[in-house]
């Protein structure tokens, strides 16, 4: 696999770690991409910096912070709408909502059973709440969201309010954190579904790791998480405006191995423009999933084929 990645002013890096190195400091997730070589190199590097490394320590966390804020600050500046959000590409919000419920609604069946059972969900990222008004409530009693976007948070308590139905079977969206993901940790044992979208491109590799780490006490019994995302054809892209990278496919598995997590279902969403990354939806879960029997009898071995005319 191509480890190598490049940022939205057209550098080009050999691989993740020298990125990372670049942007938050040193202290950098080496993903499993990145050679042995280079492992060695990086540990010698940081051997060789032993008397400077309370500085480049405070100099790396410094780094760090200015990588989020910098990313606050691209989303402070936008309108908070759909078409702000999206990036100007409203128009993919209704593929983007056929796509998620066509993903969802098997894995909830296959989880849960259909016996009636008060579901609820977190909304990582959530922004406006546009996931939670037009996707998740359908499926959720309650979804609480998640944002570090103030007025972005604001928006989504105001066009959430018409949803906060009461009664035994309501659906309503329950509380809202304005928390970044990175310093987030969900109450134990709360969601059925945690639903990331969008968003985990804002986070390095390593506290990537760590969210996912934190999160997982908050999934109920058989809960699974959802990480819906933009994907590279190959390594990674950086993107300098708002600070965020886009994974490939490869960079992302290798990162769920580190978390520990395992892929229930994987898929394409479809219908959107070709000018923008392809997006992939994962299902994952903190315990290997059982392989399941398709029910179809194997042809023996060496046995005759039909031979059709």
């Amino acid at each position: 696999m191509d480890s190598r990645g490049f940022d939205s002013a057209g550098r080009i890096f050999s691989n993740a770690t020298e990125m990372w190195a670049e942007e938050i400091g040193s202290t950098v997730t080496v993903t499993a991409t990145t050679s042995a070589a280079a492992e060695v190199e990086a540990a010698a590097t940081a051997a060789a910096a032993g008397n400077g490394g309370a500085g480049e320590e405070a100099s790396g966390e410094g780094k760090r912070k200015e990588w989020y804020s910098k990313a606050i600050a691209y989303w402070q500046g936008v309108e908070a709408s759909t078409e702000g959000v999206l990036g100007g590409y409203g128009c993919v919000n209704d593929a983007d909502v056929k796509g998620s419920d066509a993903f969802l609604c098997p894995l909830l069946a296959e989880r849960f059973g259909t016996a009636k059972r008060h579901l609820v969900a977190l909304d990582c990222g959530s922004g406006i709440g546009r996931v939670t008004k037009n996707f998740l409530l359908r499926h959720f009693n309650e979804v609480d969201l998640v944002e570090p976007v103030s007025h972005f948070l604001e928006a989504a308590r105001e066009n959430l309010t018409g949803y906060m139905d009461q009664g035994e079977d309501s659906h309503k969206a329950a509380n809202f954190y304005c928390v970044p993901l990175q310093d987030f940790t969900p109450e134990e044992g709360r969601y059925d579904v945690i639903w990331i979208q969008w968003c985990i491109g804002q986070l390095p590799d390593d506290d990537f790791i760590s969210f996912f780490n934190r999160a997982k006490v908050g999934l109920k019994p058989d809960g699974f998480f959802v990480l819906k995302e933009n994907i590279a054809r190959n390594g990674f892209v950086l993107d300098k405006v708002d600070n965020s990278v886009t994974r490939s496919d490869q960079y992302f598995r290798e990162l769920f191995k580190k978390c520990g997590l395992y892929i229930l279902s994987v898929k394409d969403q479809k219908e959107l423009p070709k000018e923008l990354f392809a997006v992939k939806m994962y299902a994952l879960v903190t315990s290997q999933p059982k392989i399941q029997n398709s029910g179809k009898r194997r042809r023996p071995k060496n046995s005759p084929r039909m031979i059709r005319s």
